[in-house]
């Protein structure tokens, strides 16, 4: 019965050794698999974790840029371009972070796929790499522009401090200057009116007290019909009678008065508000300035320096008297003569 026995078993195949080393290398297997996964794991939570550090120190440096960039007053423009597009790489930096972390969660899930998986991953943090070098490269970029510019400013700040210095000296030479020419012109001034109290007291003594010729200020007030007739420009031989007088005084006082003085003796003629008559002239514009010009030409026919004599004309538009009387426009209608400077 024994022997029956052994033969059986020796008839029968065995399968319980095969079927234990198959399920030795399968657990093995296993167990290469979770240590490949706590391998990978470990290292990318390392690179993960190193990233954000990098990350960090990033964004206080980008702060502190941006403390020190709001100093600076010239390249703002420039150098806030640049800071935006740093902050803008430093977001996708942070955006391909968050992408990282899915995968990384994603390998959790997936365990098969970890070699394929941790190979994506690394050139995901190569790229990450080479943004955060970038990133560095623009952060020594911008210090090199900063320096520059606070030498710029530097530089700006001492020349201007050289041209308030000079712009200061200018002012007070200026001043100076402007002190000696209000003393000159206020001599001038006055040597003027004396040589014009001088002329006027001549022509006083010379017209004597007509009623037809008064003084007003300081001007000689001569009546249009001493000179003109009625609407006409054309002088009377009566009017040429008085201005030989007063060119005669007119030449006698330029000869005295010196040349640096700019005198001049303005002719200015007036009408009443009546319109004009005739063909002969526009407007009371024209006829007030052709009354002036007519005087004026015969005093430099009589010698009188063209130099020093203006011709102005009114019109009806500066009245002595607002009346609407004959009076009144009697008075309008006049010739005056004033000595003054150019």
């Amino acid at each position: 019965m024994a022997l029956a026995r052994g033969r059986r078993s020796e008839g029968a195949f065995n399968y319980w050794p095969g079927f234990v080393d198959a399920l030795s290398t399968l657990v093995l297997s296993i167990v290469f698999l979770l240590s490949v996964f706590l391998v990978v794991q470990f290292f990318l939570s390392q690179e993960v974790t190193g990233k954000d550090k990098a990350l960090e120190q990033l964004n206080a440096k980008i702060a502190q840029l941006n403390e020190l960039l709001s100093l600076e007053k010239l390249g703002k423009l420039s150098l806030d371009d640049q800071v935006s597009q740093l902050k803008a790489g430093l977001a996708s930096a942070e955006s391909e972070r968050d992408r990282i972390k899915g995968l990384y969660d994603g390998l959790a899930a997936a365990g098969n796929d970890a070699q394929g998986k941790t190979a994506e991953l690394g050139k995901a943090l190569d790229s990450e790499k080479a943004v955060s070098a970038r990133a560095l490269a623009q952060i020594e970029v911008l210090n090199q522009q900063i320096s520059a510019l606070r030498r710029q400013l530097a530089a700006l700040e001492e020349a201007l401090d050289a041209s308030e210095k000079r712009d200061k000296e200018s002012q007070n030479r200026i001043a100076d200057l402007g002190s000696r020419l209000n003393v000159a012109l206020a001599q001038r001034v006055q040597e003027l009116s004396r040589y014009r109290s001088e002329f006027f007291g001549r022509l006083r003594a010379i017209l004597g007290n007509r009623p037809d010729i008064r003084i007003v200020g300081d001007r000689f007030v001569f009546q249009s019909e001493v000179f003109f007739d009625t609407g006409q420009a054309t002088l009377l031989p009566e009017g040429r009678a008085e201005l030989d007088t007063l060119a005669t005084a007119l030449i006698e006082l330029d000869k005295k008065i010196p040349n640096e003085i700019p005198w001049v003796l303005r002719v200015d003629g007036h009408t009443d508000v009546r319109p004009v008559s005739g063909a002969n002239f526009k407007s009371n514009w024209d006829l007030s300035a052709a009354r002036s010009i007519s005087v004026v030409q015969y005093l430099i026919s009589l010698g009188v320096p063209a130099q020093r004599l203006v011709a102005a004309g009114f019109g009806e538009f500066q009245p002595l008297d607002p009346g609407n009387t004959e009076e009144a426009y009697k008075r309008n209608r006049r010739i005056e003569l004033k000595l003054t400077e150019r």
